[in-house]
């Protein structure tokens, strides 16, 4: 069974850039380096879970199953409390199995186009998971929140998915408006990830 100190590399299930570029930059600071599960040409998994968490887990058992390697896998995404909780697991595909990230921020705004500004509340969510191995029946799992508002336009050229419609109170801006050092601090992904890195840390202590 693979020893957390002998971790040096890990696979990241994803082929979102957004996602590997934030979770490689934060990571490094562990000396392990983040390759994403594209490069060994592992396909993407059926989604099946209900939660965040459960997904999570199926993402990175695969990846770690077709790598060898152990696995981080990142499951986030937006719930409107209008909209009682959605888009929630389905972000990604939130406008269709198509989606991009402008068909679903146009489907948003279109689905919210009557809430008034002041019902407008919105949290990120993200569940990050680590498997030593396919097998590993103690993952490490953590969570993350970041609370704000969807706008009615969008603003900002940064960040990836919501951003441009997720304003974010104490910087008075959206989340597209921040720089990645910003992002990184307030970030849910950011916040799961220090939870993470918190753990790691202690194992390889």
């Amino acid at each position: 069974m693979m020893d957390y100190k002998n971790i040096n590399k890990v696979v990241l299930a994803t082929g979102n850039k957004g996602k590997v570029k934030e979770l490689a930059s934060m990571l490094s600071t562990l000396g392990i380096e983040v390759v994403p599960q594209s490069e060994f040409a592992v396909s993407g998994v059926a989604e099946t879970g209900t939660t965040f968490v459960e997904n999570a887990i199926i993402k990175a058992r695969h990846a770690a199953k077709h790598t060898g390697l152990p696995a981080i896998a990142d499951d986030s995404g937006l719930a409107v409390a209008a909209l009682g909780g959605e888009p929630g697991v389905y972000s990604a595909r939130y406008s269709g199995e198509q989606a991009t990230d402008q068909s679903n921020i146009t489907k948003l705004l279109d689905v919210m186009d009557n809430i008034p500004k002041d019902q407008r509340q919105a949290k990120f969510l993200c569940v990050l998971v680590f498997m030593r191995h396919e097998n590993d029946p103690t993952p490490i799992i953590c969570q993350g929140e970041w609370h704000g508002d969807i706008t009615t336009e969008q603003q900002g050229e940064n960040g990836f998915g919501y951003d441009p419609v997720f304003w974010v109170k104490q910087q008075n801006c959206s989340s597209a408006q921040l720089s990645a050092a910003q992002k990184n601090l307030m970030s849910h992904r950011g916040k799961a990830l220090k939870i993470l890195l918190a753990q790691l840390q202690n194992h390889l202590g």
